[in-house]
């Protein structure tokens, strides 16, 4: 292979990565996502809930679930305050 070809494979290669963490990073803060894990939060504490016999364990899942939207909400905030004050090379 000559070096010309070695480079256009190598570049090629960095394309295809970048077109994979933008389509991570774009799953990460989409909304999809947040509510997927929100009612997935909610059914696994309605689930625990329910088999420690809590009463109205569908009822008391709400506060744990939107404290987890909530928090998903927020992350984005603080994670540039991280950046901005404390992440420094």
């Amino acid at each position: 292979m000559t070096n010309l070809k070695v480079l256009e494979n190598e570049v090629e290669k960095i394309k295809e990565r970048n077109k994979r963490v933008e389509a991570d990073k774009a799953w990460e803060i989409s909304w999809t996502r947040r509510i997927l894990l929100t009612l997935f939060t909610y059914l696994a504490i309605s689930l625990y809930l329910s088999a420690i016999r809590i009463p109205d364990p569908w009822l008391n899942a709400i506060v744990p679930a939107i404290g987890f939207m909530l928090s998903t909400l927020t992350l984005p905030f603080f994670k540039k305050l991280w950046i901005k004050h404390c992440y420094r090379k």
